[in-house]
């Protein structure tokens, strides 16, 4: 039975790790004006919320999004995948070959409509329908389009003064909070030959992580974690003399000359500090060398450019790449300049765009990739000067490319995502709450970076609110909130791999000791009978099915019931509170779809007060600073009714069927939603 069609082009707006709870807080102080447009214009929960699937981990929860169907049945059940060869390993996840439910996308391409999927991260590359109507944009890594492909060089700041004698480079400086970058003790620490990658960037959204390997990665105590890892800020020191331009070409009367060093220290760009008219220096010219007549860039104080073209060179091949750059500190008296330079974008690199020829176009018509800085941190000048208005200027080349694909691509159907929200929690978030661990920070400088990314993200919406004018059905989502967490919780789910210090005390995993009594990364699995690995699975050290398994099968559930209770009973020492909040064997949590052959023997959830930025918990849990692990949805245009509110409670398995109903079109095969009737603007 084919229904008629509510509506005839669809744009889904997701905006990762957006939090309707926080979100309310900021309406409520007028601070998020096109949110509210979009509200009054449509319908949704006075609360608006969506109750997430779980686990809420980016690549489950976009991936519900998409089938209707939950983790257990579309198999996308964590930000990594389970590895089948080792119990302590993972194995990359973010392939659309990993999911076993049917997208909304095919079915909107196949029907005929122009369909584009923009950077969905789960199960959108590559793509799965051989449709001329389907055109899809990475999705491999959450963080931003290109960016775990077209990774070329780190971020760089320099420092030039007349005291300093000699250029030097410092790779990946972890620079404590309040400490200058004026490197003094490098000696025997500089290899100018060596290729430092960034392990974070690396492993969570860069290209090795898709080569298939295992990734084993052991979380022991707090320096081990995810967030702690995220809030370091490490980038390249650059050290520099600055002194009178001499042997230019075209040096400015007054100027004075420091060198930059990229592509690991090997290439030199000469640079000018400039006077203005009054005598004071406040300008800074980047050359290709000293002979050049015009400079690669002018920057001005204050003010981030991007777009900047320059030669990279990665492992001996030079290629021509995109960056941002912006004035940190120049003294008008000349001396002294501090300069940030973003990551190396490849500009060449079109492997994660189908076709290949819209990546082209969109550099031609929008720009090039913005880079995204990942520095910040603890640092907050780096946080206000750097990592915000970074995102700020992505979000705009973001909001220009879609527009400019609906306006003059012709797309009917458009499911897209945007990661700033969820990018600055896992640098910035913890810092909102003032805890032992983090008292050289201050939480209300935290909570004011917080409402920057919201405001940001506001003006990112209100890019589209236009549409509404133009037939559109905006859809509005996220796949989880955000917590500010109230404690320094205990080394249990976290997400990046295997959880040791919990399940040791309570027996059931052990790790090899050297000669000197020293615990190493290496667990001992023929006392092992069970580990915790990624953010809500353990899994049983079972005979016959795992590598090294020593637990019979015939006391197994047995030991799956000895384990919930140990969990059940098992009190944080800092606060004398229960730890886990809900625990199931695998056929029980099918309860909440985090069942069958993906997922571990045992599901459980974190206890709220407990909870990491999210993850580890159900999505109804709630944090510090009126934060929660909830999504968001709001839905407004055509098909939908204005100013309405409604009490049920919508699910994410719902968004799907939902889509197919405003469309006229099947539900996804494995659909385990139902349409949200309720906004709709005709009886369905």
């Amino acid at each position: 039975m084919k229904r008629p069609a509510l509506t005839n082009k669809v744009l889904v707006l997701g905006i990762d790790g957006m939090d309707p709870k926080i979100s309310r807080k900021f309406l409520a102080q007028g601070k998020m004006p096109n949110l509210q447009k979009l509200i009054e214009r449509g319908a949704a929960r006075e609360d608006l919320t969506l109750l997430g699937a779980i686990p809420t981990i980016t690549p489950p929860c976009w991936t519900t999004l998409a089938t209707g169907a939950y983790p257990g049945t579309h198999g996308i059940t964590c930000y990594w995948r389970q590895s089948p060869e080792s119990l302590d390993a993972v194995v990359y996840n973010m392939d659309s070959r990993n999911c076993r439910a049917e997208q909304i996308w095919n079915i909107t391409a196949e029907a005929g409509l122009k369909t584009l999927v923009w950077h969905w991260p789960g199960s959108s590359w590559p793509p799965t329908s051989d449709s001329e109507n389907l055109n899809v944009v990475d999705g491999t890594q959450p963080g931003s389009v290109n960016m775990g492909v077209a990774q070329l060089d780190w971020e760089k700041v320099i420092v030039a003064t007349p005291d300093i004698d000699e250029v030097r480079y410092a790779p990946r400086v972890e620079k404590p909070a309040g400490v200058g970058c004026i490197i003094s003790d490098l000696e025997g620490t500089l290899d100018l030959d060596e290729e430092v990658d960034d392990e974070m960037m690396e492993l969570w959204w860069g290209d090795k992580a898709r080569q298939g390997g295992e990734i084993r990665t052991y979380v022991m105590d707090d320096e081990d974690t995810e967030v702690v890892i995220g809030s370091k800020v490490a980038y390249d020191i650059i050290n520099s003399p600055l002194r009178e331009a001499k042997g230019w070409a075209n040096a400015p009367e007054g100027a004075k000359e420091f060198t930059i060093l990229t592509s690991g220290g090997v290439m030199r760009r000469p640079a000018l500090i400039l006077k203005n008219e009054a005598g004071e220096y406040d300008r800074v010219a980047i050359y290709k060398n000293k002979k050049a007549e015009t400079p690669i860039v002018v920057l001005e104080k204050g003010k981030m450019v991007t777009g900047i073209i320059d030669d990279v060179t990665k492992k001996e091949v030079t290629k021509p790449a995109c960056r941002s750059m912006k004035i940190l500190e120049l003294d008008p008296a000349g001396n002294k300049v501090r300069l940030w330079i973003s990551n190396a974008l490849d500009i060449s690199n079109d492997q994660l765009w189908h076709p290949r020829t819209l990546y082209k176009e969109i550099v031609e018509n929008v720009g090039h990739v913005p880079p995204v800085s990942l520095i910040g941190g603890e640092d907050d000048e780096l946080v206000r000067e750097i990592f915000e208005p970074s995102w700020r200027l992505y979000n705009k080349w973001q909001a220009d490319a879609l527009n400019y694909c609906i306006k003059e691509k012709g797309y009917q159907v458009v499911f897209s995502h945007l990661h700033n929200v969820d990018c600055a929690g896992h640098q910035l978030w913890h810092l909102a709450k003032t805890l032992p661990e983090w008292s050289h920070t201050d939480e209300k400088t935290y909570q004011g970076f917080i409402e920057k990314f919201y405001e940001q993200t506001d003006e990112y919406i209100g890019e589209f609110l236009h549409l509404l004018d133009e037939d559109w059905t905006v859809l509005l989502v996220s796949d989880h909130g955000l917590i500010v967490g109230e404690n320094v919780p205990p080394i249990l789910g976290e997400y990046g791999g295997l959880n040791t210090k919990v399940m040791e005390e309570l027996g059931y995993t052990v790790l090899k000791k050297d000669e000197n009594g020293n615990t190493l990364r290496e667990v001992d699995w023929e006392k092992t009978r069970a580990v915790q690995i990624r953010s809500n699975y353990i899994y049983i050290n079972l005979k016959g099915r795992d590598k090294y398994g020593i637990v019979d099968p015939k006391d197994k559930y047995e030991l799956e019931e000895q384990i919930i209770n140990d969990l059940y009973n098992y009190r944080d020492h800092r606060t004398g509170r229960r730890v886990v909040g809900i625990c199931l064997r695998n056929k029980d949590a099918v309860l909440l779809g985090t069942h069958g052959p993906e997922c571990g023997d045992i599901f459980f959830s974190i206890e709220e007060g407990h909870n990491r930025l999210h993850g580890d918990s159900i999505s109804t849990s709630e944090g510090y600073f009126d934060t929660s692990v909830s999504p968001i949805f709001v839905a407004a245009g055509p098909g939908i009714k204005a100013g309405f509110k409604t009490d049920r409670i919508i699910r994410q398995v719902d968004v799907a069927p939902s889509i197919s109903v405003l469309l006229g079109l099947r539900f996804p095969a494995q659909c385990e939603g139902a349409p949200i009737y309720q906004i709709f603007s005709e009886e369905v």
